[in-house]
């Protein structure tokens, strides 16, 4: 098994998917998974969201009474990268030969449903009926998780385990923040900088002015806040009419999170009016909150099956959200499930094959463990 995790990973990671370019990887999953004899569908988020096509939808009808509609989730993008990815294995690890990603985030959680799927087949193991799940434009703000056609989940899941992001074996993300986007536009007056300096409105100054008295970072173990992106003028010698910010505000309690937003537009508003700068700020909320509780089914049912393989379970908080934010928002309690990866979304990240091994026996077992 484990040669075919470092094929089935290496095949994927191959296969580029920068959100928006999910097409090439989806076409590959739905071959894997026509193969394995899977009722497949796809839906039309691309329509609605920058992706290039739609969810990817496969169902796997069970074969014993008494067990759940279990969904299993990946995402099939990665992070905008540039230059190819080249993968190279090194020992017990996978690792990017260059200055990119690896695309470990989602690649192996793309690999750890389909060898799940294909074990569970193959090995006739007792299961319920089993919804695998691939979404597209994740990580540019769960688009596709948002835009997924639900009416097509019959039977109504009642449980996911979304395979994404690092963890060891054992460990389950069951809470994650709420998140809010902030647009900033700042508008001031152009004039030639070494010529009538006095006469123009720095739209720069007003944000740096902005962003010196921002609380940021880590605000408290709930509340993070960030000024991510920050572009504006023309040429070093006119003053900058225009300057355009995106930051963002998370936290697990809304009210912290409302607050944080309103500091943030108050900062931006009031640095405007200091050098007479015009500030629009447009605030969007990209996901919300949740929180399982210990004794929530899926928790237990990933616990129990964790503690048959030998696992320790562990439950933590995450600080960045998934697909899981949004369908537990839709009804489907869902929570993060290892998958072996480490250093994500940097030239560091690298899968750990060992560990990424007992992420598939854990998934298998979860997904096929009686509840009698």
């Amino acid at each position: 098994m484990r040669d075919l995790l470092a094929e089935t990973f290496l095949r994927l990671v191959r296969t580029a998917s920068p959100t928006g370019h999910e097409a090439a990887v989806a076409e590959l999953v739905a071959q894997y998974l026509a193969d394995l004899g899977l009722a497949i569908t796809r839906d039309n988020a691309q329509e609605t969201c920058e992706a290039e096509c739609g969810n990817l939808l496969a169902f796997l009808p069970g074969t014993a009474p008494g067990y759940p509609v279990i969904m299993l989730n990946a995402h099939l993008d990665t992070v905008v990268h540039e230059g190819e990815i080249e993968p190279v294995v090194e020992g017990d690890f996978i690792r990017s030969a260059g200055e990119t990603i690896l695309g470990a985030d989602d690649k192996a959680g793309i690999a750890l449903i389909l060898l799940a799927l294909r074990q569970i087949i193959e090995e006739k193991l007792p299961h319920g009926d089993l919804w695998a799940v691939f979404t597209v434009a994740e990580e540019t703000g769960l688009w596709g998780a948002q835009r997924l056609d639900y009416a097509r989940l019959q039977p109504w899941p009642q449980m996911c385990y979304a395979l994404d992001g690092g963890r060891q074996p054992g460990k389950m993300g069951t809470a994650a923040p709420s998140s809010s986007s902030l647009d900033v536009t700042i508008t001031g007056r152009a004039v030639h900088a070494g010529v009538r300096p006095e006469a123009g409105v720095s739209a720069i100054l007003a944000a740096a002015q902005a962003i010196s008295a921002l609380q940021l970072g880590r605000l408290d173990p709930e509340t993070t806040a960030n000024v991510g992106t920050i572009a504006g003028g023309s040429a070093p010698n006119i003053v900058p009419e225009r300057c355009v910010l995106r930051a963002e505000a998370r936290s697990h309690d809304d009210g912290k999170l409302t607050a944080q937003i309103e500091h943030m537009t108050v900062c931006f508003r009031e640095a405007g009016r200091s050098v007479g700068a015009q500030v629009e700020v447009e605030v969007g909320r990209s996901y919300t909150a949740f929180a399982l509780a210990e004794d929530a089914p899926l928790v237990q049912r990933a616990a129990q099956a964790a503690r048959r393989l030998g696992l320790e379970p562990v439950t933590e908080r995450g600080g960045g959200g998934s697909d899981a934010n949004v369908f537990n928002e839709y009804g489907i309690p869902s929570l993060m499930m290892a998958t072996g990866a480490m250093d994500l979304h940097t030239s560091q990240e690298q899968l750990n094959i060992a560990a990424s091994l007992e992420c598939l026996e854990w998934l298998v077992e979860t997904a096929t463990i009686s509840d009698g």
